[in-house]
């Protein structure tokens, strides 16, 4: 049995779409999950399954579009992987709050940075499927343009530790 999280994209923040995490609970439930659980209310799910991640992760995004109308995507982790993110964090010298895993399907490439615009303050780095951020003058005041994160979603290292935290527990 594999303890997953599956990070759902763009949920209860800033106006986009509302998904109580009740009903992301009650998804788990119904693809047959186990040890189904979320973390805060922003599309956190966490989870025990003995399927593939590509199996968890189609599943759980046909429920999600069932529910939204439309394609939502979610970035599907194992414990051991949301620990490395948290391990591999190359601004632990910031604030947790102002360091930003972006998660995304692919291995980030060097490109994916080159790409960024506008870059202030922030300092950006590649991980193990994600790209760190750490918005040094504040995420609320960033002006960061950079294409490789529109289809991902990001979690504070707050967030990071706790999830990895929570998953450790389910193994």
């Amino acid at each position: 049995m594999t303890a997953y999280v599956a990070l759902v994209r763009a949920v209860n923040v800033s106006g986009t779409g509302k998904l109580p995490k009740e009903e992301l609970k009650a998804m788990g439930e119904a693809c047959g999950f186990e040890q189904v659980r979320t973390f805060i209310n922003s599309g956190n799910l966490l989870f025990a399954s003995e399927l593939a991640e590509s199996v968890v992760k189609e599943r759980i995004e046909e429920k999600l579009a069932g529910f939204f109308g439309r394609p939502v995507p979610a970035f599907v982790r194992n414990a051991k992987e949301m620990a490395e993110v948290g391990a591999k964090n190359p601004f632990a010298d910031d604030k947790p709050t102002q360091v930003m895993a972006h998660f995304i399907d692919e291995k980030p490439s060097q490109a994916m940075i080159d790409e960024a615009r506008d870059v202030q303050e922030e300092r950006l780095a590649l991980g193990p499927r994600v790209i760190y951020i750490s918005y040094g003058g504040g995420i609320a005041d960033s002006k960061l343009k950079m294409p490789a994160l529109k289809q991902g979603t990001a979690r504070n290292m707050n967030s990071v530790a706790k999830i990895a935290e929570l998953l450790a527990g389910m193994q």
